[in-house]
């Protein structure tokens, strides 16, 4: 018995490194198809205008949202998105604009960190999980590379309008949990989360839904910036 346990532990060592060769491969593909996916454009003959409303396209390097003014001549958010739902002591802030993005419920919820993303949480948004709206108000955000403007014409902004105004769910009908700081909130939402159907893509969809040029299919971050100058 003893002198098959060198065999034993051979076999074992090859099919985990065969295990991880076809784990290196398929997210190679994987990668590869989110690069080509993220380059085919939607919308290829939309060009920005050289006036317009201007909203923007932020992202912390993993994630992706859409900033718009929390009130103008088309819509005001407030309705939809209440400074009253923030923490005590932050509502009556100047706010001027709303940030909206969507994404799996649990990551939301228990990854205030990347640090704090667990295997199984990942692992739950990966095969499919509920979705969520997260919502920032900020007061005058200054661009720069990580939140970058685009302008929009009157009516492709009122068609970005109707896109988000479809993913949310009326007062009585969604829960409100808290966000990770004070001016920052999240609301039940419709959708389901995996793969095929990130927070990056909703932002792409909703991009493209608005008329923009923007990729196809977007997984990640860069796939949804690199469409944004």
């Amino acid at each position: 018995m003893a002198a098959q346990a060198p065999a034993i532990l051979k076999r074992m060592a090859r099919r985990a490194g065969r295990a991880l060769a076809w784990l290196a491969l398929a997210a190679g593909l994987f990668m590869a198809a989110a690069w080509i996916g993220s380059s085919i454009p939607r919308n290829g003959d939309w060009r920005e205008p050289g006036r317009g409303i201007a909203i923007m396209v932020e992202t912390n390097g993993v994630h992706t949202a859409i900033v718009m003014p929390l009130v103008n001549a088309q819509k005001d958010w407030r309705a939809e998105f209440p400074a009253a739902d923030l923490p005590s002591g932050a509502a009556d802030r100047p706010y001027t604009h709303v940030s909206v993005s969507w994404g799996e419920r649990e990551v939301f919820l228990h990854t205030p960190t990347w640090a704090d993303l667990s295997p199984g949480t990942a692992l739950g948004a990966v095969v499919g999980g509920d979705g969520l709206l997260h919502v920032a108000h900020y007061v005058r955000p200054a661009p720069d590379e990580n939140a970058r403007v685009l302008h929009l014409r009157p009516a492709e902004y009122a068609r970005l309008v109707r896109r988000i105004e479809s993913q949310v769910l009326p007062p009585a009908r969604r829960a409100v949990h808290r966000g990770y700081t004070d001016w920052d909130v999240f609301y039940d939402a419709p959708g389901t989360y995996h793969l095929g159907n990130t927070c990056n893509q909703w932002t792409s969809d909703t991009l493209a839904a608005a008329g923009v040029r923007t990729g196809w299919w977007t997984p990640y971050a860069g796939g949804v910036m690199k469409w944004v100058d």
